[in-house]
């Protein structure tokens, strides 16, 4: 094992034990909107900060582990008998990203609700599940064990069941009933490959797992590991298993689709990650998640060109974009490992700012259609914070969206096989399909004049916050015009300027990354700091 300060393990369960306990007192204190705030913010700041120190300790000393309870220290080649928590190189980067981004868009949408006001908002209920969610995404990326894993995503996707269907609109139901359809029989996927695994194994210890499926016969490890992929390609919306996505994440509040859009689906692309580099090494699956990953990356660019709709085009790119992560995981080398971990921080923040803008820009001109906008650039503040991640996201260099594409596009050419290469050609398409997208959104919405839209005239008579309440009226007639309030402005250019790190630091970042991708491709380091003993 590696040696560790006593302070260490309380550290690691940080990130999931105080958002909880927060949450709890959020209930406790649902009467009192400023003590829910408070908490929150609190809490959320306290998994960032040790998120950070994580990050600091797993770049100088290596993988830490915990079993909770003191339930372990039976010996190699036998694993802890409880819940072990984990955290390396990658769950620490992944853990800092998202604390980030959970901790931006709480801001934002406490300033949203100091805007409009709380009295008819469901404020007491947001944020409590809020914070549950939170606590749900930091596990995941601390799992040690597949069926803690799967308590996670169950945490967090109960979560999302609620804040998704806030205010129970018609079309937030009919979203929310899509989605929880489709959770469920993802979940029911992902138990059968949990019972699978304990069958084959004796164990649910992701590190014991790994140890013992190196005497499993091909065909069962093939089996496991397309069970298990089938429930993590759903959960990372990797296609044909992402359809469900485009229709369910745009009826959200502009808070809730924001972080759905960042964070829930690279809980499926991390799993991916693990499960491909610790149980399943030696690229089996590899020509099938390239396939995935091309058909990802084009259908979900495809259905994006044809929205007029900003959030359910944005909804189309984020589909796209996990093609790209999947082709660096598909690779199954260190270059394409670290590339794909450096896209997965990118996408995250780029995605996330995108959301939050489509919603000032719903607040500033009462509508995210493109039939119904024009004239937004007369807002600089408005336009550099989208254009800024737009062109982030369209791969304009010198933005972390072309650091990240071209070190994907260089382990393909690595690589060298007929089908990289043609992941490759596939990879560019789609990113001039992307920019192109974004550019689309860019001279409708900013550079033409509202009066040249085909329903220019029409707005929703205020803006919406939690609870959808549009109602179409003269653009001319609204109330209220939907003046930016400053505590939405504020983290969203927090988030465009996290997104800007990742360019100007791409060096020790690409360092950091590469780092990581050596860790988890030799899979003993994970084994010994779990197992002890020689792992590897």
């Amino acid at each position: 094992m590696i040696p560790q300060p006593s302070w260490v393990p309380v550290l690691i369960t940080l990130p999931t034990l105080v958002p909880m306990v927060a949450a709890a007192l959020s209930l406790l204190g649902g009467r009192s909107p400023r003590f829910q705030r408070a908490i929150a913010v609190g809490a959320i700041a306290v998994a960032f900060i040790a998120s950070c120190m994580l990050l600091y300790l797993t770049n100088e000393h290596g993988t830490f582990a915990v079993a909770i309870g003191g339930w372990g220290d039976r010996g190699f080649p036998n694993g802890p008998l409880g819940i072990t928590l984990v955290v390396d190189q990658l769950a620490a980067l992944m853990l800092v990203v998202s604390t980030i981004v959970l901790l931006c868009v709480v801001l934002y949408a406490i300033g949203q609700g100091i805007r409009d006001g709380t009295s008819q908002q469901p404020v007491s209920i947001f944020l409590p599940t809020y914070l549950i969610l939170t606590a749900g995404v930091c596990n995941a990326f601390l799992a040690g064990d597949l069926f803690n894993l799967y308590v996670s995503f169950e945490v967090l996707l109960a979560a999302s069941f609620v804040l998704l269907t806030l205010g129970a609109s018609p079309d937030r139901v009919r979203a929310g009933a899509s989605y929880v359809m489709v959770s469920m029989v993802s979940s029911l996927i992902f138990l059968s490959g949990i019972a699978f695994a304990y069958a084959t194994t004796g164990t649910l210890n992701l590190a014991e797992m790994a140890a013992r499926l190196d005497h499993v016969p091909d065909g069962t490890r093939n089996a496991l590991y397309a069970v298990l992929l089938v429930a993590f390609g759903i959960k990372a919306a990797v296609f044909p298993l992402s359809t469900w996505l485009p229709d369910s994440y745009p009826t959200a509040p502009a808070p809730v689709t924001a972080v759905f859009a960042g964070l829930l689906t690279k809980v499926g692309v991390y799993a991916i990650v693990r499960a491909h580099t610790l149980l399943f090494p030696g690229g089996t699956m590899d020509n099938m998640l390239l396939i995935a990953g091309l058909l990802t990356m084009l259908i979900g660019i495809f259905g994006a060109i044809a929205q007029s709709d900003i959030k359910r085009l944005l909804s189309f790119t984020l589909v796209s974009h996990i093609g790209y992560m999947v082709f660096g995981i598909a690779l199954s080398s260190k270059f394409g490992l670290s590339a794909a971990i450096y896209y997965v921080a990118h996408h995250i923040l780029v995605q996330t700012t995108l959301f939050l803008v489509v919603g000032l820009i719903e607040r500033q001109a009462g509508s995210a259609s493109l039939r119904r906008l024009g004239g937004l650039i007369v807002s600089p503040v408005l336009a550099a914070l989208f254009l800024i991640p737009a062109l982030n996201l369209g791969g304009i260099p010198p933005f972390s969206g072309f650091i990240g594409k071209v070190a994907l596009l260089e382990a393909g050419v690595q690589d060298g096989s007929v089908l990289a290469w043609i992941l490759v050609a596939g990879s560019v398409v789609t990113s001039l399909l992307t920019l192109y997208v974004v550019a689309r959104v860019w001279t409708k919405g900013f550079w033409r004049p509202r009066a040249d839209a085909p329903e220019g005239d029409l707005a929703d008579k205020a803006p919406s916050a939690l609870i959808d309440e549009s109602t179409d009226i003269a653009f001319d007639d609204r109330a209220d015009v939907g003046r930016m309030p400053i505590g939405m402005v504020i983290p969203t250019a927090i988030m465009v300027a996290a997104g800007l790190v990742l360019t100007f630091w791409a060096g020790p970042i690409i360092g950091f990354t590469d780092r990581a991708a050596t860790d988890i491709t030799d899979r003993g380091i994970y084994i010994e700091a779990v197992l002890g003993g020689e792992g590897r």
